[in-house]
This record gives C-alpha cells, sequence and structure tokens, in this order.
C-alpha cells in the first residue's frame, strides 16, 4: 500500500505548481507567512471532499453524470476568474501590496479551500491515482484509500507551506517596487484566467 512509488508520485503531483500553489505564492507575497500558512491550511482541506468522493465511489457518478460536472466546472471557472480579478483590483484579497491590509485566516483559508472544492477534475483525479496502490485486498480498500488519502494531504500541506514560506521572505525585496508589484499583480491575474480557461475546456 505505502510504497516509495506512491511517495514518489504522490510528491511530484503536490510539487508541480496548479492552482493551490499559486494562490499560496500570492498570499506569501501579498500579506506575508502567517497568511501563506492560512493558504496551505484552506488548499489542502480542500481536497478532503475530493478523497472522500474517490474512496466511496462517488467520484465515478461525478464523471459519468454531465450536468453535475459541468455545474461544478463552470462555478470553478466563476471562482478561478473572480480570483484574477482579486489580483489586479487595487487592494484586492490577492493584489501584491505594501500597504495590503490583512485578511482573517478563516477567509484567506475559506478562499483556498473553495479553489479545490470547485474542481471537479481532482476527484477523478484521485480516483485514477489511488487505487493502482491498493493492496488488492476488497476488505481493507477503504482504509488504504484513507490512509494514502491522508499521507497525500500531508504533503499538499508541507509543500505549500514551503511554496508559501518562499514567497514571504521574497516579500521584502519585492515591496519596495512599484513595477516590481505591478507585474506580480498582473502575472497572477493572467495565471488564474488561465486556469480558468483550462478549467473551462476540460471535460467529464
Amino acid at each position: 500500500m505505502i510504497t516509495i512509488q506512491f511517495l514518489l508520485t504522490a510528491f511530484v503531483v503536490v510539487l508541480a505548481p496548479g492552482t493551490g500553489v499559486i494562490y499560496t505564492l500570492a498570499l506569501g507575497l501579498g500579506q506575508g507567512r502567517r497568511a501563506a500558512l492560512w493558504a496551505a491550511l484552506g488548499c489542502t482541506f480542500g481536497i478532503v471532499p475530493h478523497l472522500a468522493a474517490a474512496t466511496l465511489g462517488l467520484a465515478a457518478v461525478l464523471h459519468t453524470s454531465a450536468v453535475l460536472f459541468t455545474v461544478v466546472k463552470w462555478a470553478g471557472v466563476a471562482y478561478l476568474l473572480y480570483l484574477a480579478w482579486q489580483s489586479l483590483k487595487s487592494g484586492g484579497a490577492l493584489s501584491v501590496s505594501a500597504t495590503k491590509t490583512r485578511d482573517s485566516g478563516w477567509t484567506i483559508a475559506r478562499r483556498g479551500a473553495l479553489i479545490n472544492i470547485l474542481n471537479p477534475k481532482l476527484s477523478i483525479f484521485f480516483l485514477a491515482l489511488l487505487p493502482p496502490f491498493l493492496s488488492g485486498n476488497p476488505a481493507l480498500a477503504t482504509l488504504e484509500m484513507t490512509v494514502m488519502g491522508l499521507i497525500f494531504m500531508g504533503l499538499t500541506f508541507a509543500v505549500f507551506v514551503l511554496y508559501g514560506m518562499f514567497a514571504a521572505a521574497a516579500r521584502r525585496w519585492l515591496l519596495g517596487s512599484e513595477r516590481v508589484m505591478a507585474w506580480l499583480n498582473r502575472s497572477f491575474a493572467a495565471i488564474f484566467a488561465a486556469l480558468a480557461g483550462r478549467l473551462a475546456l476540460e471535460r467529464a
């Protein structure tokens, strides 16, 4: 069950920059270390519904239900476009600014969780990722999926925290330049918009 192959696969998947990583980097740069930790925590807990769906077999229902998949997908697209706007907007939730008011930890975590919750491909992704590493004992399948899911979440949190701490450390060198901050805000907005476009093209 918990093999080197599984751990390496999970680590590579988590390490690859995605929406959650971009969100955590934006919060680390914009609001510092504390915000990055809350962002990592929120993104990690946003995985829970998808892992539960994969474990209980609900991911297959999402995969076969075009209507349900489409509803969740377009909600995710709209949310990513909202985050893009928040990156560009002066004083927006994700804008990088030397005078940005810090959001509460709960607000940061909630936004991070929604990023993953509103991505219907995650359930199908976990349905494909975890079963190949099962022992083959049907009586232990649910337990093994749960344990692997928890390990995946632990790796997600650890890697996201590292990304966030890196961004927070770079913050002091970036906030002194209005040009750099404007470039960062436009870049984050473009990335979120591109991710929204990619999600819009996804099919069940």
